[in-house]
């Protein structure tokens, strides 16, 4: 056993994140195949079980851009190359992800190429497009950002160098896909709202967890810091864990919810979070944005939430820090969209 173990971060991450690719990778060979089936009944829980296996593969992501899966960096940038491919997110390159999110890390901050704040902003008619389908629960906000994620060579000037990499992955999926929507239609569109469905639970974790907005300087060297850095990270940055009293109902989102702990020491792996988050932070439901009023809010402000504007909260100011930790457990922020790990821009 130690001959295997000896290559994870940590022994028992053979256990936990071997179950959960087995569970990612599995999840998705077994929701496919349940796409095609005849029973209706299948269909909606192949659906089901597609959607969140990408969405554990997406966590997944998050692990591999830490190297908290395996002690090499080079086979945790492998894996993610791999899952990369079963998120939808393989048109550019891990290493990009991985980059982005390092500077959130670093910067204390969320460091960006494109602002979907502005362009919305010179857009009326397409908030108004965007505003009707989000009614319907149709993550349209997000679209916008992982149709850049799709021509992410043809549209971001820095990416110019990966053109070869994103036609070449545009042909086989598009191809695949358009296999499937051939011989299967049912299955293509079920796969769609699969995918939706993963967008849904990315951001809603990621949509409430820091009180900070996009800043155009992902491709900037050392630029100035907005908020002081590391020194004050701790204060921008919230937790929306699922439950506080038990593990369990958090490992479905791989514990991502215990964002003040992940944030504390980046390299604790996913299972070990809700304990560290107890070490470091308490078990007082005060310091957490509970579940049920997040689902709350992102129900009733999911049209709001596009121009964080139209609703309620209009003129009340806009909330920092512990403010924002408070007004968030009293249901009363927007929250964000387009605000995925996965987003590489």
């Amino acid at each position: 056993m130690k001959a295997v173990t000896r290559f994870f971060h940590e022994p028992q991450g053979l256990l936990y994140h071997g179950l959960a690719l087995a569970y990612g990778v599995g999840g998705y060979v077994l929701g496919w195949l349940g796409l095609f089936h005849d029973n209706p009944w299948v269909n909606a829980g192949a659906t089901l079980l597609l959607g969140h296996a990408m969405t554990i593969s997406a966590y997944m992501i998050h692990e591999c851009g830490h190297n908290t899966v395996f002690r090499s960096n080079r086979a945790n940038a492998r894996l993610g190359r791999f899952l990369n491919w079963i998120c939808g997110t393989s048109y550019g390159t891990f290493e990009d992800i991985r980059y982005k999110h390092f500077r959130h890390h670093m910067d204390n901050d969320d460091a960006v190429w494109f602002l979907p704040d502005e362009f919305l902003s010179r857009r009326p008619r397409l908030v108004q497009w965007i505003r009707f389908f989000e009614w319907f629960y149709i993550p349209a906000h997000d679209l916008i950002m992982h149709f850049i994620t799709v021509f992410t060579a043809f549209i971001i000037p820095q990416r110019r160098d990966q053109m070869l990499r994103n036609i070449g992955v545009l042909l086989v999926r598009g191809g695949l896909f358009l296999v499937v929507l051939w011989y299967e239609p049912k299955a293509a569109v079920l796969y769609l709202v699969a995918y939706l469905l993963m967008m849904h639970v990315l951001r809603f974790k990621d949509g409430v967890q820091h009180d900070y907005d996009g800043n155009p300087t992902l491709f900037a060297e050392d630029p100035p810091s907005r908020f002081g850095g590391r020194a004050t990270e701790q204060a921008h940055t919230f937790s929306n864990p699922e439950c506080l009293r038990y593990d369990w109902p958090n490992w479905l989102t791989l514990c991502f919810g215990f964002h003040n702990a992940h944030h504390h020491r980046p390299t604790v792996p996913w299972y070990r979070l809700p304990a560290y988050h107890r070490e470091r932070f308490g078990t007082d439901p005060e310091n957490v944005i509970p579940f049920g009023v997040q689902l709350k809010m992102y129900h009733r402000y999911r049209v709001q939430r596009v121009t964080h504007s139209g609703g309620e909260l209009d003129d009340l100011p806009t909330p920092w820090e512990a403010e924002y930790l408070e007004r968030a457990r009293a249901g009363k922020i927007y929250g964000g969209n387009a605000v995925s790990f996965l987003n590489s821009f």
